[in-house]
């Protein structure tokens, strides 16, 4: 998948890094914003930013690949995180998991064939209480079994508000 980087997209990026955003301090918060512009972070935007700022490429990855926030690969339309923490294991977070992936057909961090869904395992999410619980973009589905997993994917897939 092509990262557009020669249209508005990288204008939008340049400017951003124009405005004072160009030292290592302000390294993290030029990165979230490319992942904003872009979605993910394509090599050919991290060779930008290192060109505009002056940061070396390996200091980059570095923060990059260690912080989880950053993605090196592109992602689905609809971002599912899965909780898999204590309450959410207990409760059944490996048959959501089984669900999710026999009906998008994909693994964790892959993107869906029609570009419309990735999932990916989280420590927590924070919601103990509504576990087994997964997230899809702002929105968070609990109590889930497996028939409302497939109900949801499904519902998201569609466009409806689930």
């Amino acid at each position: 998948m092509s990262c557009n980087c020669k249209n508005e997209p990288r204008q939008e990026l340049e400017n951003y890094l124009e405005n004072g955003n160009k030292t290592e301090s302000d390294l993290i918060p030029i990165l979230q914003k490319a992942q904003e512009i872009y979605g993910w972070l394509p090599p050919e935007v991290l060779s930008l930013i290192s060109e505009k700022t002056g940061i070396k490429p390996a200091k980059i990855m570095g923060v990059v690949t260690f912080y989880a926030q950053f993605r090196t690969k592109p992602v689905g339309k609809n971002l599912i995180l899965l909780c898999q923490g204590t309450a959410c294991h207990v409760n059944g977070s490996a048959d959501i998991e089984s669900a999710v992936k026999g009906e998008l057909n994909t693994e964790e961090g892959e993107m869906t064939e029609d570009g419309l869904f990735t999932y990916n395992n989280v420590a927590c999410l924070g919601c103990c209480s509504l576990s087994p619980v997964m997230m899809i973009g702002d929105k968070t589905y609990g109590k889930l079994t497996k028939e409302s997993t497939v109900r949801v994917l499904n519902e998201v897939a569609k466009g409806v508000k689930a």
